[in-house]
């Protein structure tokens, strides 16, 4: 019989800004990705998956991203970045980005696939090989922490996974990305997968799993499960709202709550303590206008009838107590603060803003400018932004700007 108390614990990678913007026909500014990145920060999660530092669009915002954390401004969230094991992304992000600490790097390692891409030039050895000099030269050049990823693991052979394991363990990499690629996987399943892959390899596991039917979050919470039944620390990937590629991926707040609240988990499954679920609706609220997706009204925790009773039955019973037909409360997930932009007579700023309007705007943030030359500098970073963003600026980006300006213009800035 399983025990109760696992002494292990369950840390949350967020992937929305990798895998999150890769959903087709949207896109996602930079400045929107680094609020995130503060978001999750402020919210305790583990890490973020910024971004692909092998691509010259992402270069500017990933420097800029690490210096907040130098800064201070990010505080505690390692910023992760993506690329694939092979030795000439690993040289490449470290000379797009010095100062990075934190590498997730993926292999395709079922047979559909490496038939697939590489059309017979590579073998699953190959594969391996490549993942172990990959993981030494990142290893070899200052990365603290690298994540080894199994893509399309869930359609791979149980030993070659294994294999996959132990040769990146033995190389010198932290923890295992166990890739449900095509969201193919069932939670009963993935429990008897990664409980016998943690027994074999005593090795942390990290979920990522995509919502092809419907089960990511499900699957994801039952993998960290087989592995903390065995005594191991494991992670879950996460994106905010569920965004991702086709049905998306598992949804942060969804796998929060079911961690949190869940009669199956809750007293089974640690999650770490740094994690304040408060921060739910703000971020959850920003992702949705940043991305320009509405947030569905049946959305765990955030959608706008999550607490809202009509059924005669339900709503007389909600009225009596609460708890009849409420799981938790909305001030659990951050529910009730202000919309992100004002409503009613407003006056607001952005690329064709003036200084009055402009000073107007952030002394009502309560921020000052000394004089109108201090201000315009800062107006025309706004002016900017807004032209970046595509929407009206928040006030939590228009705080952000006058605060770190510099790295707001690393941010935008263009290597070509």
């Amino acid at each position: 019989m399983e025990s109760k108390k696992p002494n292990s614990t369950v840390h949350i990678i967020d992937v929305t800004n990798r895998d999150g913007v890769q959903t087709s026909r949207i896109l996602l500014p930079k400045l929107s990705k680094t609020m995130l990145n503060l978001y999750l920060d402020e919210m305790g999660i583990f890490q973020s998956e910024v971004g692909f530092p092998t691509l010259k669009h992402e270069i500017g915002y990933i420097n800029a991203n690490l210096k907040l954390f130098k800064k201070g401004v990010i505080k505690q969230i390692h910023l992760e970045g993506w690329c694939r094991a092979v030795t000439e992304d690993i040289e490449l992000t470290f000379k797009n980005c010095p100062e990075i600490k934190h590498l997730n790097i993926s292999a395709s390692t079922s047979d559909i696939l490496i038939r697939g891409k590489f059309m017979g030039k590579k073998t699953f050895k190959d594969v391996i090989d490549q993942m172990v000099k990959a993981v030494k030269v990142a290893r070899d050049h200052g990365a603290e922490t690298i994540g080894v990823n199994a893509e399309d693991a869930s359609r791979t052979e149980l030993d070659k996974i294994e294999e996959f394991i132990i040769a990146g363990k033995e190389a010198g990499a932290d923890r295992f990305r166990y890739c449900d690629t095509l969201g193919a996987e069932g939670p009963i399943s993935i429990y008897e997968k990664i409980k016998e892959l943690s027994e074999k390899t005593r090795f942390p596991i990290e979920m990522h799993c995509h919502n092809d039917l419907g089960m990511a979050e499900a699957i994801s919470i039952a993998g960290a499960r087989g592995a903390t039944v065995c005594g191991m620390d494991t992670y879950i990937n996460t994106t905010v709202n569920g965004y991702g590629e086709r049905s998306g991926n598992a949804d942060l707040v969804s796998i929060l709550l079911a961690l949190k609240y869940s009669n199956h988990f809750s007293d089974r499954v640690y999650l770490e303590d740094t994690v304040n679920l408060k921060h739910s609706w703000r971020i959850a609220k920003y992702a949705s206008y940043a991305f320009g997706l509405p947030l569905p009204i049946n959305q765990p925790g955030v959608g706008a009838n999550v607490f809202a009773h009509e059924s005669g039955i339900h709503a007389d019973g909600a009225l009596k107590d609460r708890r009849n037909y409420e799981l938790y409360d909305p001030e659990d997930v951050g529910r009730g603060h202000s919309d992100l932009l004002g409503t009613g007579r407003v006056i607001t700023t952005g690329a064709y803003g003036g200084i009055k309007g402009f000073r107007h705007v952030y002394d009502n943030l309560g921020v000052y400018f000394s004089n109108d030359d201090e201000a315009r500098d800062i107006l025309e970073l706004v002016q900017y932004a807004n032209l970046h963003t595509q929407k009206p600026l928040t006030d939590d980006e228009l705080k952000f700007i006058a605060s770190n300006p510099d790295e707001v213009r690393e941010i935008m800035r263009v290597d070509l």
